[in-house]
């Protein structure tokens, strides 16, 4: 399966929600070129504005770009209904909850024989 870790910009809109929904589904990502409508997959949808985290000035992350909570909910509760229409097992968490998710990555690696 997946997890899916969606951040919501403050200029997304219900297109941007449809495209990254279609996006994700069809991702050739699994064994024989397949995507996750094509094995079924299970997807555990979950919201993370820090994905939005701008770092480049100072130590602090500013999360001004992210949108605020309450359209953010609305936006995030349409993206799951996109999910859930495909027939796939979707699950997910509480909008705005303080969350500990383990995720265990099964696939290749990143490899860098330097640092710079």
């Amino acid at each position: 399966g997946l997890v899916i870790l969606v951040g919501i910009h403050e200029d997304d809109d219900e297109e941007d929600v449809t495209y990254i929904v279609s996006k994700t589904l069809n991702l050739r990502i699994f064994s024989n070129n397949t995507g996750a409508l094509d094995i079924h997959a299970n997807l555990l949808v979950i919201s993370q504005f820090t994905l939005y985290g701008d770092t480049r000035r100072g130590r602090r992350p500013s999360f001004s770009h992210a949108m605020p909570p309450e359209p953010a909910a609305a936006l995030f509760d349409c993206t799951l209904r996109l999910f859930e229409q495909t027939g796939l097992n979707v699950q997910t968490g509480q909008f705005q909850a303080h969350m500990l998710v383990s995720i265990h990555n099964d696939g290749p690696g990143f490899h860098h024989d330097r640092l710079c």
